[in-house]
């Protein structure tokens, strides 16, 4: 059975993951263009100078996503390329860019859905406090203003920020990934709290400055709860444990989640948070809670959870055994009822419909002697992950629409070009795009609204 004819089947990207051309046409460094220079920070010590060298072969990208019959291509903006201090007058270079892209994509029938910060901060913003001045939400809201009325009267669909718990845990708190910083733990909330006020302002300046309705969203990403058995303790134990914020983390779903569509941030957490907290004033929460139209999610694994005798959540112990099925990166478990429980608990809990940004599997992909990439495990771990969605919708549950994380293999952060997402094999050092059985699957499954997936 197919889903409904109005979901929103698409692919994904970010600027600095396949871009390249990073000191081009008036480009500005950003935190990851510094960070990636630093021996032993990435892998074999990577960068992304040149990366999938989009800015140059974008036209050959976009006949690619035609080819494969995207409905939707999600991409950001690099800031340092509108902005090369993140502040001042634009970069026409980069707005230009920008708008032959958005300009070829509609050409094709593919909905440009637009993220204005895929953690690519202009270094010159870093260098003067970055998240951690309060003046990021009125520079973040000046470049949305700029993206606004450069590409607002052809983007409707938005997303202010991708991930904010990576941005602040892994780059300010933990130091794996830009700005590479390890921050107290009360300079990360300070600095968590500017950007959820950034992410109000940027939605102010979406709406003055588009023309016409647009939809915005904030993406959040966490790690699943999946119940252990269908036993409503289970259940209600895996839906607790997945909006806690009982940990001094800054993973916590609802703590991002909470402020931006309920007006507050959740009680338990400022209650163990309570000694780190910034000063959060009425008029911060009213700015962060700007409406949103729909929960932008990024979903990729998540683990089992049931009721102890007490009622508590508790994780399954050795949930995932050895030998169990994971990407070529750890973390990626395949685990596909994470889909189908992260929509039904966040449509409950927030009551917006909801969309998956990203989801994807990683492996050493490489073209083989016949001139194909056959990867077969990518698209069963699809398949699986689109029948927990298709479960979701079938009862009910308003999830709009999915973005496969990503179009073509690229710059996999701290992992390099070693780990590939891609549904279109790049090599790195011709740039030869060779789309992958992934691609003509999911051509396939696009074309029949989803009725293959059986």
């Amino acid at each position: 059975m197919p889903l409904p004819k109005d979901f929103t089947w698409g692919a994904a990207s970010a600027a600095y993951q396949i871009e390249g051309a990073w000191d081009e046409e008036g480009r500005g460094p950003s935190i990851w263009d510094v960070f990636a220079q630093q021996p032993g920070k990435i892998f074999e010590n990577h960068n992304g100078n040149t990366a999938c060298d989009h800015y140059h072969r974008w036209r050959e990208d976009v006949a690619l996503m035609r080819e494969l019959g995207l409905k939707a291509y999600r991409l950001s903006i690099a800031w340092p390329r509108i902005q090369p201090d993140g502040t001042g007058a634009p970069n026409t270079k980069g707005l230009a860019f920008y708008d032959q892209l958005i300009d070829a994509l509609l050409a094709a029938g593919i909905t440009p859905w637009v993220t204005l910060y895929h953690w690519d901060l202009p270094q010159a913003l870093q260098e003067r406090g970055g998240f951690l001045n309060r003046d990021l939400v009125e520079w973040f809201g000046d470049y949305a203003a700029i993206m606004a009325g450069q590409l607002g009267d052809r983007v409707k669909h938005w997303i202010t920020f991708n991930e904010p718990p990576v941005i602040m845990g892994l780059g300010h708190h933990e130091g794996k990934f830009a700005p590479g910083l390890k921050l107290p733990f009360a300079d990360c909330l300070l600095g968590a709290h500017h950007l959820l006020m950034a992410h109000g302002r940027g939605v102010q300046a979406l709406r003055a400055g588009c023309a016409g309705p647009v939809e915005i969203a904030i993406a959040h990403t966490s790690r699943e709860r999946i119940p252990a058995t269908a036993a409503p303790r289970d259940i209600e134990a895996a839906r607790r444990d997945y909006f806690a914020c009982t940990e001094r983390t800054l993973a916590n779903l609802a703590w991002w989640a909470d402020p931006v569509v309920l007006g507050h941030y959740p009680a338990d957490g400022l209650i163990v948070f309570e000694a780190d907290l910034p000063c959060i004033e009425a008029a911060d929460m009213q700015l962060i809670a700007q409406k949103t139209d729909f929960s932008a999610y990024n979903c990729y694994s998540g683990w089992p959870v049931r009721a102890d005798a007490q009622g508590n959540p508790e994780k399954v112990p050795g949930a995932w055994g050895i030998g169990d099925p994971r990407g070529s990166l750890s973390w990626l478990a395949v685990a596909p009822d994470a889909a189908y429980w992260a929509a039904r608990f966040q449509t409950e809990r927030y009551g917006l419909p909801l969309v998956f940004t990203e989801n994807g599997y990683c492996q050493t992909d490489f073209v083989q002697l016949d001139g194909r990439v056959r990867d077969p495990q990518r698209i069963d771990f699809m398949a699986r992950y689109l029948r927990a969605i298709r479960r979701a919708v079938d009862e009910g549950v308003p999830v709009n629409g999915y973005f496969y994380w990503s179009i073509m293999d690229n710059f996999e952060w701290t992992e390099g070009y070693k780990d590939r997402f891609g549904l279109v094999h790049v090599d790195f050092q011709t740039q030869q795009r060779t789309p992958k059985d992934s691609f003509h699957w999911y051509r396939e499954l696009i074309r029949s609204g989803g009725a293959g997936l059986h």
